[in-house]
């Protein structure tokens, strides 16, 4: 495992919490086929990862490396072909459609580089969007959804449409209804991918800040200079883990919030 130098303001899980409490993700093993016609493709291949609680994680590689499966499986959105997959001490891998729907909207929020955005709805109604599907559904609504749009600076234009806001504003609303639900997870797939450098810095400023808040951070992007912006760095190629890049502290482990 190579190291590098960390940035300073990226936290760490506190290290004096027992270990196997501080991870809330781990792959054992997983291997993921599908079967197109004749053809078999092993999109993983036996990985096998740890993720702690509160870390800010960049999974890269190119095109048909694993790393979008990989996104997948943690997002509770398929299940493994083989193997064990843990997400906060509960085994997906043998989970109903149902279950994972449920285990999705409890734990984990996502952002997508196209926003998903409808395209004749305020934003506020956007970011409530979630909390419908939520049990029990709660009764502070607008007031939730109003807060994340304002933690994401845009609480002056909670009524706009999307084509009244910026691509950078429509991806701070996609940011604000992962965030609704409280997550313990904000998995983002090329979040920056169809933004400008600016406004790619301004987003993972904000993941930044999301982090340092305690929640734990997974993009995945194939642009060095977004991933440089995570404590760690997993490359896949061909189906496997061939990097595992962490940054070491410049300061002492922060204190995660959750």
């Amino acid at each position: 495992m190579t190291l590098a130098v960390a940035r300073p303001d990226v936290p760490l899980i506190q290290r004096d919490e027992p270990a196997a409490a501080r991870v809330l993700i781990r792959a054992e093993n997983v291997s993921k086929i599908y079967t197109m016609g004749d053809q078999t493709v092993r999109a993983l291949d036996d990985v096998s990862v740890e993720i702690a609680k509160g870390d800010f994680v960049a999974i890269m590689g190119s095109s048909g490396s694993g790393k979008s499966t990989m996104m997948n499986l943690i997002g509770a959105l398929d299940r493994p072909t083989s193997g064990r997959l843990w997400l906060d001490g509960r085994d997906i891998a043998h989970m109903d459609s149902d279950e994972l729907a449920e285990l999705r909207n409890a734990k984990i929020g996502f952002v997508f580089q196209q926003f998903n955005l409808l395209a004749r709805t305020p934003a506020i109604n956007q970011v409530i969007l979630p909390l419908l599907y939520a049990r029990p559904r709660p009764d502070d609504l607008e007031q939730r959804a109003r807060h994340r749009l304002e933690q994401v600076g845009l609480g002056q234009r909670v009524d706009h449409l999307p084509s009244q806001l910026s691509g950078g504003q429509q991806q701070r609303v996609a940011i604000a209804r992962a965030l609704v639900n409280n997550p313990q997870i904000l998995l983002a797939d090329e979040p920056t991918g169809a933004l400008d450098t600016k406004t790619s810095e301004e987003i993972m400023a904000l993941f930044e800040e999301l982090n340092r808040e305690g929640i734990t951070v997974i993009i995945v992007t194939h642009e060095p200079d977004i991933a440089a912006h995570a404590r760690r760095m997993l490359v896949f190629r061909d189906g496997k883990i061939v990097d595992d890049t962490v940054r070491e502290p410049l300061k002492p482990p922060m204190e995660v919030a959750r």
